[in-house]
């Protein structure tokens, strides 16, 4: 058998005709940009996430850098983030200037609240909580320690989709929350999309204006903005695929438990969850020791995975200029040698889990 990491069209084949039929009527309107349709999903995903605000976007980097911007956050500025993040968290605060300050990760893969005070400077703008792999981060720790300090309070969403950490969901927060609708996303577009909301109209206000070249007005421009906006077509598909948003998160919450109930290895480190989360399975993600050679004995059964992430932002190439050297984020490093994503995907079957589990369960060194 072989079991792919993701499968995209399965969840398309759901519902198919709903699809299709939202795409024609995009196109047919002939309207395309910043239309009807956008205003009707950002309305729908505010009211998803319990914000007051939200505002579509090309892309989840576009949400995290737009934020950042329209928060003044500048060159000089230091943002707080964890050290294991994908390196898009990072590359929004560098765009703008600001220098990235980074933190190791916690248990559960996520920022590592204790942490935080020690990394505060005065030069300290704002801290940017990564909900990774479909799991909220210790919310209630990391908004007292900004409330403390008055620092803004950045939520990079781009996994947590759904996700909740005592009963109010991940975007919800901070100042303004930033969500990826990447097609392998929870919920995902059928190309690059993305959004940011918030409970202030006054900031939301900002990002639009920047989105759209920093114009309120078409050609009147009053502010330096850019092109990001979130296109009909892919807006009324994000409609379509919000309105199964239940169903689809229900599936995923189903296989990570099958996983978590059937993997008996103990050379695997399962993940676990914080008191007070839910996880919403973005990604199953389990540590090995033996990460390469799990991998490599899974390929030879037929059995596809991924690493998220196999290089900690610090040790990437690109960001050499900031200092860091192996060694100085060992928590980060630790889990970019062990982690490993299995197969999860919306239209993943049992047969398909049993066979993944059983080859697991098998491991030896």
């Amino acid at each position: 058998m072989k079991v792919q990491a993701t499968i995209l069209d399965r969840q398309y084949k759901q519902y198919e005709q709903e699809y299709k039929q939202a795409a024609i009527q995009a196109l047919e309107s002939g309207c395309y940009i910043l239309g009807s349709r956008c205003e009707t999903f950002e309305q729908e995903f505010a009211s998803y996430t319990g914000s007051r605000c939200c505002v579509g976007l090309n892309s989840g980097q576009d949400a995290l850098t737009l934020a950042i911007r329209a928060l003044g956050i500048k060159e000089g500025d230091e943002v707080i983030a964890p050290a294991n993040t994908y390196i898009a968290t990072i590359l929004a605060i560098t765009e703008n200037g600001a220098t990235p300050v980074l933190v190791e990760p916690d248990e559960y893969y996520n920022l590592d609240a204790s942490k935080i005070e020690g990394a505060i400077t005065e030069k300290t703008k704002a801290i940017m909580a990564v909900h990774l792999y479909g799991q909220a981060a210790n919310m209630k720790l990391i908004g007292e320690i900004t409330g403390k300090h008055r620092l803004y309070l950045l939520e990079d969403c781009a996994q947590s989709h759904g996700a909740a950490f005592e009963g109010r969901m991940t975007g919800t927060f901070g100042d303004i929350g930033c969500f990826s609708f990447y097609p392998t996303k929870n919920l995902g577009a059928f190309g690059d999309a993305g959004a940011v909301v918030t409970d202030n109209e006054e900031l939301a206000e900002k990002i639009r204006m920047l989105r759209n070249y920093g114009s309120r007005r078409k050609y009147y421009n009053e502010i330096e903005g850019v092109n990001s906006r979130l296109d009909e077509i892919q807006a009324a598909l994000l409609s379509v695929k919000l309105s199964h948003m239940e169903e689809l998160t229900q599936e995923r919450i189903r296989a990570g438990r099958y996983y978590e109930a059937h993997i008996k290895n103990p050379l695997l480190i399962k993940p676990g969850i914080r008191d007070g989360a839910d996880h919403v399975y973005h990604q199953y993600v389990v540590r090995c020791k033996e990460r390469d050679r799990l991998q490599n004995y899974l390929a030879g059964q037929g059995i596809q995975t991924q690493i998220h992430y196999p290089v900690p932002p610090h040790l990437t190439e690109c960001y050499t200029y900031l200092g860091y050297k192996e060694g100085d984020l060992p928590v980060a490093e630790r889990y970019a040698k062990e982690v490993l994503s299995l197969p999860l995907y919306t239209g993943i079957t049992e047969k398909e889990q049993d066979y993944v589990i059983e080859k697991l369960n098998q491991f030896t060194v």
